[in-house]
């Protein structure tokens, strides 16, 4: 457990240094909101909110994938908005 967050979780995913943005930090959807943790400033910043009944999150280089009840969630860390 990292900073509190459980990497075992479906709902936690951690960003990997060179892998595009996000490298490091560690990303993780609760009480509807997608939230981002940088373990240098201890800062958590809400990205984006309203999800919907998530199931799990992924990463591949600039994408969060949300993978919800009845819908897909894709969120473009670098545009930091949904696409």
């Amino acid at each position: 457990m990292i900073a509190g967050f459980d990497l075992a979780s479906p709902l936690v995913c951690e960003g990997i240094i060179g892998d595009g943005c996000g490298g490091g930090r560690l990303f993780s959807v609760e009480t509807e909101a997608l939230r981002v943790y940088d373990p240098q400033s201890k800062e958590i910043i809400v990205l984006l909110e309203d999800i919907k009944s998530p199931k799990s999150i992924s990463k591949a280089a600039c994408i969060l994938k949300i993978e919800c009840q009845d819908s897909e969630i894709k969120f473009d860390l670098s545009a930091l908005k949904k696409v």
